[in-house]
């Protein structure tokens, strides 16, 4: 099926990925960080990294990516900090290349907080990850209301082995059907 590489984000190996490596693991130089600057620094990550991914996708490379856009939204509209909604943290990233599918790994929060490291970074909290839950399927029911991004969710609490078979199904369909079709631009349509 060709050639596919694994990507995530944040890049913290990028300049502005070690601050936000820094801001994530709540370091002394970070505490004064607005709301407003953490979400822009997180979106002008995923920049740094755009023009790239377009090269890699237009070269016939299958990108999976461990979080990206959709991510920095919720997150950032879970705060709840006023002008922040969902609406104002989606313009940041409008234009990034926009993904062909969100593969959505879902469970219970109280469930996933007893996964090892959990509460070790800034935002694993039980109640604020409750509020990051609620952006997603707010972002989720968009995109379907709108016929944007295609959304597949798969309950997380499954065997590693039948996640990884729905996981190679979904991927399996989404590349037969996007194979010919331009790369896309995200929060555009």
């Amino acid at each position: 099926k060709g050639p596919a590489e694994s990507i995530r984000f944040p890049d913290r190996t990028s300049h502005i990925g070690k601050l936000i490596n820094d801001y994530l693991l709540s370091t002394k130089e970070t505490e004064n960080t607005s709301d407003q600057t953490i979400h822009l620094l997180f979106s002008a990550n995923r920049w740094e990294a755009a023009k790239d991914i377009e090269t890699k996708l237009n070269n016939g490379v299958t990108l999976v990516c461990d979080r990206y856009a959709y991510s920095g939204v919720a997150f950032s509209s879970a705060k709840n900090v006023p002008g922040m909604d969902l609406d104002w943290c989606r313009t940041c990233d409008r234009g990034l290349p926009s993904p062909d599918c969100i593969i959505y790994l879902d469970m219970p929060v109280e469930n996933a907080a007893q996964r090892g490291d959990f509460g070790n970074e800034r935002y694993e909290k039980i109640d604020f990850q409750k509020q990051v839950r609620e952006k997603f399927m707010a972002l989720k029911k968009g995109d379907e209301d709108a016929s944007l991004v295609p959304w597949h969710t798969i309950d997380a609490q499954q065997s590693i082995e039948n996640i990884s078979e729905q996981i190679n199904n979904i991927v399996d369909n989404v590349m037969e059907a996007v194979k010919e079709k331009p790369i896309r631009k995200l929060f555009t349509d």
